[in-house]
């Protein structure tokens, strides 16, 4: 095995990641992960990608990309320097001439970042024509409402007093039997419950079951770098940003409309889940696990 690839290794498993994990973070193929990390590269569609994933692989688990490059460069397979060196020194390729195309592309930055300019004067000149057309719409609004606060309102007379004063008596009473009545509904209120969790046979996934709960909403607080997914019950994936989160970052979702969820925790060690804000106890201590949530309907 390749020393760069001992490296890379070494530091996937310090995270807790497995190879699936990283294929699913970084979304390159397993086949070239284990390629990278045996240093095997001639399995690898083009010597850009090599350099591609293993930039890629390397900020996935927290190590400098472009340290490891220079360190092992000698591990690697011929980079575009070395294939320009290769070109100009051959003699039928040192007399290359420049056509319209290669002017063309030496010029586009220079047209990209005039262009960019425009754009935001444009924007500019908008945002001033916008602005200075709302100062009339503003001061209408304002003479409006002075107008109408300055307008005399007219006297109460003595019937219109006595029945605001009897509204004011039948809105304190009404308020009086409100608190002398007990409140019904939070007595029927059944609190929500959380089974103590049960080891499957893979010995990474523990079942839980979640009852007497109105909604099923799911908070993950994390403290350290962690991988975080959540699938349905047909294993594809509901969470949206499924990715490697770090120190202070929370995962929020409501999964009511499931009555299942499987959370995959990279590092159980440094997340913490909640359930309808309630804290739910690991049934065992290991690092990467599957938490599985059976939500019982009523």
């Amino acid at each position: 095995m390749a020393e760069l690839g001992t490296r890379l290794k070494e530091a996937r498993l310090s995270k807790g990641y497995s190879l699936d994990d990283l294929q699913e973070i970084t979304k390159i193929q397993k086949r070239y992960l284990i390629g990278i990390e045996e240093g095997n590269y001639s399995i690898m569609p083009g010597s850009f990608y090599v350099r591609a994933f293993i930039k890629q692989y390397a900020d996935a688990v927290g190590l400098d990309a472009e340290e490891l490059l220079e360190t092992y460069k000698s591990e690697l397979p011929g980079t575009p320097n070395n294939q320009v060196s290769q070109m100009t020194s051959s003699p039928s390729r040192r007399k290359v001439s420049k056509g319209p195309s290669t002017k063309m592309m030496e010029a586009m930055p220079k047209i990209i970042v005039g262009l960019f300019i425009i754009v935001i004067i444009v924007v500019i000149w908008v945002l001033m024509q916008s602005k200075n057309s709302a100062v009339p719409d503003v001061m209408d609004d304002t003479s409006s409402e002075i107008e109408y606060d300055t307008k005399v309102k007219p006297i109460d007379t003595d019937k219109e007093k006595e029945h605001k004063k009897a509204q004011t008596k039948d809105k304190q009473d009404s308020a009086d039997s409100e608190k002398d009545t007990p409140d019904e509904k939070k007595t029927e209120d059944v609190k929500q419950s959380i089974s103590a969790g049960t080891i499957e046979a893979d010995g990474a996934t523990t079942s839980y079951t979640l009852t007497g709960a109105d909604a099923f909403k799911i908070r993950i607080e994390v403290s350290g770098p962690t991988f975080i997914g959540i699938r349905n019950q047909q294993q594809q994936e509901i969470l949206t940003d499924t990715r490697v989160y770090n120190a202070g970052e929370v995962v929020e979702f409501d999964a009511t409309s499931q009555n299942y969820a499987r959370i995959r925790l990279g590092n159980s060690s440094q997340a913490k889940v909640y359930i309808n804000d309630e804290p739910l106890t690991y049934a065992q201590q290991i690092i990467t696990q599957n938490i599985v949530i059976n939500f019982n309907k009523e």
